[in-house]
């Protein structure tokens, strides 16, 4: 069995709508501090990819000839500016690392799909390729389809809830009615809730509307916390999710779930030689690229350098303001 099938930082990760090298996918990744993991679905196939340090920095040499770093040099790179994508926020790349990432598809099969990430590093192209492959039943069972059932579950049961509730309020109205009491405005009447009418308009007039819109994959921000929040609270996972993962209101904390540390301290700098004659280092002066609050990086060079140094400390790339909280509309009763 793949070890994506049981994985719980990737299982935590809501399923995020995206479009990459011009496809709309469904996609769900988890960047740590020296690994990534994501999976990828066009709702006709399921690809999956691990990776770990050691083929981060393989691959890396392999695309990028005329770069030299340490693996996590390169793994900090690649979160900065590919995390932001699969989470459908490529702005937030562009903002973290200065310049405008691009993705294209390379080979896309049922087996397989190979996408190719261009970026910028130190002011040098840099290249990176993932390479899925076809997942296995039980990781689609394990990521996609149990959540599903389990958030369909929820769902079901807040609707009955909520139809519950609309009858006790439709019991609470006629009460005051037949105390006498007269609405002043007439546009806030509505009629007795007929829970067996509505299941039966929804089906004939809302739900055709809602099947022709297929596009967004129907993932919205909603389904994806309440995907986050049914996964960290399941009785299985709940003794391996850290107490800090999981807010008090059954969110799972954004900061820990996309791999973050807070207070991360800095770590040492690694030297990226940019090999101008086939390979060969020069040991000359170096200059380094020194992290500026706004995420974009600066580079000092000497008049004969040819080496550049990047810092491994990842980059957040959450780096825009946060977002307001949306308040909840207050009923007319409470």
């Amino acid at each position: 069995m793949s070890t994506l099938a049981l994985d719980i930082d990737l299982l935590l990760q809501p399923w995020m709508p995206v479009r990459l090298g011009g496809i709309q996918l469904l996609a769900k990744s988890y960047f740590g501090d020296t690994k990534y993991q994501m999976l990828l679905s066009d709702m006709q196939s399921v690809w999956e990819e691990e990776v770990d340090a050691d083929t981060i920095k393989e691959r890396a040499q392999e695309l990028n000839k005329r770069l030299r770093a340490p693996a996590d040099a390169f793994f900090a790179h690649l979160r900065t500016v590919a995390r932001p994508y699969l989470a459908g926020e490529p702005g937030a790349a562009v903002a973290c690392s200065g310049d405008v990432p691009s993705i294209s598809v390379v080979d896309l099969k049922p087996h397989r799909l190979t996408l190719r990430l261009k970026s910028e590093l130190a002011g040098v192209p840099f290249y990176w390729e993932f390479r899925c492959s076809s997942s296995s039943v039980a990781v689609v069972c394990s990521q996609l389809v149990c959540p599903l059932l389990a958030v369909n579950s929820i769902l079901q049961r807040q609707v009955a809830e909520l139809a519950a509730l609309l009858v006790r309020k439709d019991a609470e109205i006629q009460d005051y009615r037949e105390s006498g009491a007269v609405l002043s405005r007439g546009r806030l009447q509505t009629e007795v809730f007929d829970e067996l009418h509505y299941r039966e308009n929804f089906i004939t007039q809302v739900l055709p509307k809602v099947c022709v819109q297929q596009e967004n994959f129907g993932f919205n921000v909603t389904l994806q916390e309440l995907y986050a929040a049914v996964m960290a609270l399941r009785p299985g996972y709940q003794q391996t999710v850290p107490p800090s993962t999981v807010t008090e209101s059954g969110t799972p904390n954004r900061r820990v779930r996309d791999g973050q540390r807070p207070e991360e301290p800095a770590s040492k700098k690694h030297r990226v030689v940019d090999d101008q004659q086939d390979g060969a280092q020069d040991d000359g002066a170096s200059g380094t690229v020194v992290p500026k609050e706004d995420c974009s990086t600066a580079v000092t060079l000497g008049e004969s350098q040819s080496t550049q140094t990047v810092p491994s400390n990842p980059v957040p790339a959450n780096c825009g303001p946060p977002r307001p909280k949306k308040k909840k509309a207050a009923g007319l009763f409470r």
